[in-house]
């Protein structure tokens, strides 16, 4: 089985406005709410992939009844831990540029924290447990390395998709996936990238540091992909850009979902770029249908 945890999910209340005046009264042309939350987004995409996972996480309030209804419409396990306060809300502007407003995130309790735990403590080996964006402020530090500790006792693997600090402890316990975007990961070393060979030198170093594979997305410039056995580059999937939230999440679930099933690599990593590209070209998460469409188009090349 495949578990997802989302500590700081949110409703994405997108928002299209023409012209947008600060200062002044705006008018949306249209606007749509979504469940968001990066562990959310990869359960959604894998039951587009026909990947059963169980989605766990803190969920609380008015907020949080919109997401756990959604979730449930689409036939998506849940496990939720119920927190006392509101889950928060992101606002996604989108005019002629996008613009973000991400909420804090409510105070997570001692003991709201100790019931996910407990709710995680039911995995087993083989299970693959994907961790999944931000934590809220509450929340103390080294929680991601207390999850860690209960999925390793278990003997059963883990993807962890974070920056910073939290990303560096994880390594050690030797994730099965990593996947820092160019920016991230010049971010996470302090250093600049001008050109693709730049890179090259620290994904291999993340492999050193002990992640199974690593995937570093490039944007229009496509994806790599570093495994012990060598390093491979994407095709660029050509289609109208129309949404970037949610891609790197896609890409996350087509690779879990399809090792689940084979333990290929590489073929894990063709399913990702297509299910990222689908979300990236699509205004919600992508559909099964555009996934597949897309699929037969990656090209994956070995370029080390």
């Amino acid at each position: 089985m495949i578990y997802t945890v989302t500590l700081n999910p949110s409703i994405d209340y997108i928002v299209h406005v023409d012209g947008l005046k600060l200062g002044d009264l705006n008018r949306m042309t249209k606007d749509f709410k979504l469940p968001g939350g990066k562990g959310i987004n990869v359960s959604r995409i894998l039951k587009r992939i026909e990947a059963e996972s169980t989605a766990l996480g803190f969920l609380g309030g008015f907020t949080g009844n919109f997401i756990s209804d959604w979730l449930l419409a689409e036939q998506i396990e849940t496990k939720f831990t119920t927190i006392s306060e509101d889950t928060r809300i992101n606002i996604k502007l989108k005019s002629e540029t996008e613009t973000e407003i991400n909420g804090l995130g409510p105070a997570i309790s001692n003991e709201e924290m100790q019931e996910l735990k407990q709710a995680l403590s039911a995995i087993s080996a083989n299970d693959i447990v994907v961790l999944s964006g931000s934590t809220p402020a509450t929340l103390r530090e080294g929680f991601y390395e207390e999850l860690i500790q209960i999925i390793k006792d278990k003997d059963a693997e883990f993807v962890i998709d974070t920056t910073g600090k939290d990303l560096l402890n994880a390594l050690p316990n030797k994730p099965l996936l990593i996947k820092p975007n160019n920016h991230e990961l010049a971010e996470l070393f302090d250093v600049k990238f001008e050109s693709m060979e730049d890179i090259l030198p620290f994904g291999e170093r993340l492999l050193k540091d002990g992640a199974q594979h690593v995937i570093i997305s490039m944007a229009g410039d496509g994806a790599l992909l570093f495994t012990k056995e060598g390093t491979y580059r994407s095709n660029v999937l050509k289609r109208p850009l129309k949404n970037s939230v949610g891609a790197g999440d896609s890409m996350i679930a087509g690779f879990v979902g399809r090792f689940a099933k084979n333990n290929d690599p590489v073929e894990a990593f063709k399913w990702g770029v297509a299910c990222g590209s689908a979300t990236a070209f699509s205004d919600d998460l992508a559909s099964g249908n555009l996934i597949n469409e897309l699929i037969s188009e990656v090209e994956i090349e070995k370029i080390n």
